[in-house]
């Protein structure tokens, strides 16, 4: 009977730095998580609020948007600057015993920005070549309110990623298949090492008390569970950007897809937080000038309807002013549970605000998913 070769960690070593281009032999994960939101999206208020070590590297580094830097010149006084997470390397007890023991490991806990369910995560390794971690093990928690470390360190912990080994320099990509909601993680290293990014891809669950004690408020937003069920194009930027929190700084923080050279158009559907009484609708060009949509229609569809699939026009065509934002006040309520912009024949969009409240159908259905993310 053949027997399974000793872990060797020497097997997922990156070579030493070439020269070039830092990026050019980083390992890419085959794992597909587009269409999902990173939850830990420092943008939207994640954050790392604790780490038992960052000797070389600042813990807040994980959730840094843009991909890692590389200067292969740039020392500090503690040794070589990297962009990411890095800890000291970790000794025995004694000269007998010099080697840290198998369960000797790192942690940083990470708060996320969006609490819900958590369908993959990315533990990018990028520059760290020979001092990325022999393993990764991801636990996870559902803590109310804002907690304390010392509170967060004594929840309850889940553990969605098994203690694996994972390669240096590279995207080491995780599939989750559990279905709670999520509010905090803690991201183990044994026993030492860098982690340049975290990335932790899901749906986004919102508090149905909290919503409800808003009354009317955006149901397209991320923040308020809404999310990009498709969209025709993501060839310049991501049309999640479209529902993100506040205006939009420059011009890839909206939405832009390619140049038609065709007759037919580009869109994006949404599913909102649940079914709305739909009263308005913002539609903001900020920072697109040459390259806004020329022309816009806003469609909407209820799901619980006599006819579910069939869209309806809650915006007619409208001519679109680049860097501008467009406020619709409609006659009537609309309800909708999902939205599409229909853009005419091309172009981008920075962000759509959908203002209303949930129906009693929407908010029975949004308590349903929260007692089922909830266990």
């Amino acid at each position: 009977m053949s027997q399974t070769p000793p872990f060797d960690p020497r097997a997922y070593n990156a070579q030493p730095y070439p020269g070039g281009d830092p990026y050019g032999d980083f390992r890419r994960t085959e794992l597909d998580f587009s269409g999902l939101v990173d939850l830990a999206d420092r943008r939207l208020g994640a954050g790392v609020v604790a780490a038992n070590d960052e000797f070389f590297a600042e813990r807040e580094n994980l959730l840094r948007t843009e991909p890692a830097v590389f200067d292969p010149h740039h020392f500090g006084h503690k040794g070589k600057v990297m962009d990411g997470w890095e800890t000291r390397r970790r000794r025995g007890v004694s000269a007998e015993q010099p080697h840290p023991t198998a369960e000797d490991h790192d942690w940083a806990l990470v708060r996320l920005a969006l609490p819900g369910v958590i369908r993959g995560l990315v533990v990018d390794t990028a520059h760290f070549r020979g001092n990325h971690p022999t393993e990764i093990g991801v636990e996870a928690a559902h803590v109310a309110g804002t907690p304390t470390t010392e509170e967060l360190l004594a929840a309850e912990w889940t553990e969605i990623v098994p203690r694996t080994p994972v390669y240096g320099h590279a995207e080491n990509g995780f599939e989750v298949d559990l279905r709670h909601r999520w509010t905090h993680l803690r991201l183990k290293q044994f026993p030492d090492g860098g982690v340049a990014r975290l990335r932790v891809y899901g749906e986004p669950v919102a508090d149905p008390d909290w919503l409800a004690a808003l009354g009317s408020f955006d149901v397209a937003a991320l923040v308020n569970g809404g999310t990009v069920e498709d969209a025709s194009d993501r060839f310049y930027s991501s049309p999640e950007n479209i529902i993100q929190p506040g205006r939009s700084h420059k011009m890839d923080d909206g939405w832009e897809n390619r140049r038609r050279r065709d007759t037919g158009n580009d869109w994006v559907r949404f599913r909102l937080t649940a079914q709305a009484s739909v009263r308005a609708i913002e539609l903001d060009t900020a920072y697109l000038k040459g390259n806004s949509a020329g022309w816009v229609t806003v469609l909407g569809r209820d799901a619980h309807s006599d006819s579910p699939e069939e869209w309806f026009e809650i915006v007619g065509r409208t001519r679109l002013q680049p860097d501008s934002a467009h406020r619709f006040v409609l006659d009537a309520p609309v309800t909708v549970t999902h939205v599409r912009t229909d853009v005419f024949p091309d172009g981008g969009i920075a962000r759509l605000n959908v203002y209303g409240s949930l129906t009693g159908t929407g908010t029975a259905e949004l308590r349903s998913r929260w007692a089922a993310a909830r266990g």
